[in-house]
């Protein structure tokens, strides 16, 4: 259950990131709604799983999570570029994030 709520977590980063972006581009409230539902959904799932997953996995699975989610939006949806090492790079923070799973 607690790995359900990390990775919950991470896509709840993903969706307030999302929504800082949408504050940044459109300038409406509705971006500020989904920033703050996003990150209080985010950090209360985090909470939760911090209580069975270590500090330093959760934390690490939880950013790497936002990060390969909010990098893939920019290229799904914002024009970012999908240079060969960008994505070998997303690849490593996967994979990081599995070999942490796997050993912790």
């Amino acid at each position: 259950m607690a790995w359900i709520c990390l990775v919950l977590a991470g896509l709840g980063e993903v969706i307030g990131v999302f929504g800082l972006n949408m504050m940044n581009t459109r300038k409406r409230a509705a971006g500020f709604a989904v920033l703050a539902c996003g990150f209080v959904i985010s950090f209360s799932l985090l909470t939760i799983a911090m209580q069975s997953i270590s500090m330093g996995t959760a934390y690490a699975i939880w950013t790497g999570i936002g990060t390969v989610g909010a990098t893939v939006i920019g290229m799904l949806f914002y024009g970012e570029s999908r240079h060969g090492l960008r994505l070998l790079c997303l690849a490593l923070v996967v994979c990081s994030a599995v070999g942490l799973k796997l050993i912790g």
